[in-house]
């Protein structure tokens, strides 16, 4: 009796010490120098041509004139069209509501918004659901090491803050909200077998901006909240959530389109547009956690890549099921 009832406290113990671990705010600080893979500033452009290839890494297509101009206060100037690749973003995804990922693990306390991580099946491998928070980061990280000091186009204007928070987002958890009316166009088995062509798009080259519903070979980017109908893995969903966050900032207005091919005098060179529809091809995701990608053709990938060629090792037990990635974003101005 006394065998058994030992057994039963350490197995009490042992479950309450796994629940919270599990339970606890897991994350690192990103260290601009060791976590951010510098090469994927590459391929920078002048005009159409490319001074370095970056690992062959794709690119959206340039203006073809290296000659630009803009008006600025009402002086007309003359300048090179450039273009570059920026990391502006940083975005949590995380199990646990105010967790702090990408901030060393901080976690801010309870939330009445708040939810948790939760999976459901149905038996079968290809029917799991999850849920997760996500919170984005303005980390304009070029700017603050003064890295490109003499060059105009790096966002110098923005500084640290938490752009977004989806614990304070009434609408997180209902799939169909005012900010997605259109989501009911989408859930249909036609718009799904077009994400087909973007999935091998975005694995081989850049995805279709045409294709705006799809996030590639990772799921749907409707609806804009934070359950996964198809959760496959944490390195899937994660990255699927991230995408849809960045299509969130799009809808309401909170990201421009900084890519474009116009080379006019004036045109959108001089000055981001307003895009409330996501320009998939202007982005790039480098996972920041668990595991750091610095290194390779696959560290920072474009949006809706099978993640069959990246998630090996990226997922484990505690403290590896929790997600930060640094967003890339494609950059082309007139440097005057």
């Amino acid at each position: 009796m006394n065998r058994k009832f030992s057994l039963i406290v350490m197995f009490v113990f042992l479950a309450n010490n796994c629940f919270a671990e599990s339970s606890k705010c897991v994350g690192k600080f990103i260290n601009p120098i060791t976590d951010i893979c510098w090469s994927c500033v590459f391929p920078i452009s002048i005009g159409g041509t490319k001074l370095k290839s970056g690992s062959n890494r794709h690119d959206t297509k340039n203006p073809s004139n290296v000659i630009c101009g803009c008006t600025e206060n009402n002086i007309p100037r003359v300048g090179v069209s450039i273009g570059f690749w920026e990391p502006v973003r940083l975005i949590d995804v995380t199990r646990k509501a105010m967790c702090l990922v990408n901030m060393g693990g901080i976690s801010l306390g309870y939330n009445r918004y708040q939810g948790s991580n939760s999976k459901s099946y149905d038996g079968t491998e290809n029917n799991q659901h999850s849920f997760y928070h996500t919170h984005v980061y303005i980390y304009p990280v070029i700017a603050w090491l003064k890295l490109i000091t003499d060059l105009g186009c790096v966002s110098k204007g923005d500084s640290f803050d938490i752009a977004y928070m989806s614990e304070y987002d009434p609408t997180y958890k209902n799939d169909a909200n005012f900010l997605n009316p259109e989501v009911f166009l989408f859930a249909n088995p036609i718009a799904q077998i077009a994400c087909t062509a973007d999935c091998i798009a975005a694995t081989v080259g850049l995805p279709f901006d045409s294709l705006f519903w799809c996030a590639g070979c990772l799921g749907s980017i409707y609806p804009f909240s934070g359950n996964v109908a198809s959760h496959i893995g944490g390195v899937q969903a994660s990255s699927l959530l991230s995408i849809r966050a960045l299509a969130k900032l799009h809808r309401t207005g909170l990201a421009r389109r900084t890519a474009t091919s116009d080379g006019s005098i004036n045109g959108e060179l001089c000055s981001n547009q307003m895009a409330f529809k996501m320009i998939k091809s202007q982005y790039r995701l480098q996972m920041t956690y668990p595991i750091s990608a610095t290194k390779g053709a696959l560290s920072c990938n474009a949006l809706g890549m099978s993640d069959a060629l990246y998630n090996s090792g990226k997922e484990f037990p505690y403290k590896g099921e929790d997600f930060g990635y640094l967003v890339w974003r494609k950059k082309n101005c007139c440097f005057l």
